[in-house]
C-alpha cells in the first residue's frame, strides 16, 4: 500500500511540474499581414522552442488581421501599417514591433537600376508608361500591386502619394504572389516587403539610396513602415498570449528581429 501511494504521489509532482512548465497553456493565434510571414515565424518558432507554447500565424492580409482581432478571432493582430484613427477609435491600439523596407522591385533583366520617388509615383498613375522614358527598353511598363486591405499597398501609396490613383495591371493578394510575378515577367515593377526579397528579383535604389538594415533605421531609405502588433484596448490577452507579447517586444527579441531582415523598435 506504502508503494502504491509514493507512486501516486510521484505522478502527481510530476503533473504539477509539468502544469507549471506550461504544459496546459492556450496557442497563441496570430493574424494578418503577409509580409510579417519570415519576423513572426522565426519570433514564433523561438518562442516555441523555449515554452513549448505553440504560435500559430494565419497570413490573411493586414485588413483582415485587424478585422479578425476586432472580432476576437485571435490574440495578437498583425499589420503592415499604422492603424487608422477610426481603428483606434473602435477600441484597437497598436505596438510597433519593427521597422521594414517596402523594395521598389523589377525583373533581373531589367536595366534600370535607380527611381526617385517622384517618378515611381508617375508610374504608378500611369503618366509614364513605356520603359523607355527612364532608361529603360522600348517596351510597356507592367504595373504590379497588392489587393485594397494590404498593409504594403497603404504604405506603398502613401509614401508615393498615390492613394486611389494607381493604374494596377495585377492586385495580387500576398507578397509572394508580387515577387512570383515580377520574377517572370521582365516588363513588371512592383513593391514588396523588403524582409522578403529573393534573387529572382530586383531591388531598385530609391533616390540613388539601397534599401537596407543601415538605411532603414537612419531614415535615408524613405519607402518604409511599421510592422505593427494590434491588441483590443480593454480585453486582457490570456495568459500565454501576454507571455509571447512580452517576449517579440523585449531586448531579447532584437537577433530575432534582425535576422530576419528588418530593424527593431525599440
Amino acid at each position: 500500500m506504502k508503494k502504491i501511494i509514493s507512486l501516486i504521489a510521484v505522478v502527481l509532482i510530476m503533473v504539477c511540474a509539468l502544469t507549471a512548465c506550461g504544459g496546459n497553456k492556450e496557442a497563441v493565434a496570430t493574424d494578418g499581414s503577409t509580409s510579417m510571414n519570415k519576423v513572426i515565424g522565426a519570433l514564433g518558432e523561438a518562442f516555441e522552442t523555449d515554452t513549448g507554447i505553440t504560435v500559430t500565424y494565419n497570413a490573411t492580409g493586414s485588413g483582415a488581421g485587424i478585422q479578425a482581432i476586432q472580432e476576437g478571432r485571435c490574440d495578437i493582430g498583425l499589420a503592415s501599417r499604422n492603424l487608422k484613427d477610426e481603428e483606434k477609435a473602435n477600441g484597437l491600439e497598436e505596438t510597433i514591433l519593427a521597422y521594414d523596407g517596402i523594395a521598389i522591385i523589377v525583373n533581373p533583366e531589367n536595366p534600370v537600376n535607380d527611381l526617385d520617388l517622384e517618378t515611381i509615383a508617375k508610374i504608378y498613375t500611369g503618366e509614364i508608361k513605356n520603359w523607355k522614358e527612364i532608361g529603360g527598353k522600348d517596351v510597356e511598363i507592367v504595373l504590379i500591386g497588392r489587393e485594397a486591405g494590404s498593409g504594403t499597398r497603404d504604405g506603398f501609396e502613401s509614401i508615393t502619394d498615390t492613394e486611389d490613383k494607381c493604374a494596377y495591371r495585377q492586385e495580387l493578394a500576398s507578397t509572394g504572389d508580387v515577387i512570383t510575378t515580377v520574377a517572370s515577367n521582365p516588363n513588371a515593377i512592383g513593391y514588396a516587403s523588403l524582409a522578403s526579397v529573393k534573387d529572382t528579383v530586383k531591388a531598385l535604389t530609391v533616390d540613388g539610396v539601397a534599401p537596407s538594415e543601415a538605411t532603414i533605421k537612419d531614415g535615408s531609405y524613405v519607402v518604409q513602415r511599421p510592422f505593427v502588433l494590434v491588441t483590443k484596448k480593454d480585453t486582457v490577452l490570456s495568459e500565454s498570449a501576454q507571455e509571447f507579447f512580452d517576449f517579440i517586444t523585449s531586448e531579447a527579441a532584437h537577433e530575432i528581429i534582425t535576422s530576419a531582415g528588418v530593424v527593431p523598435a525599440n
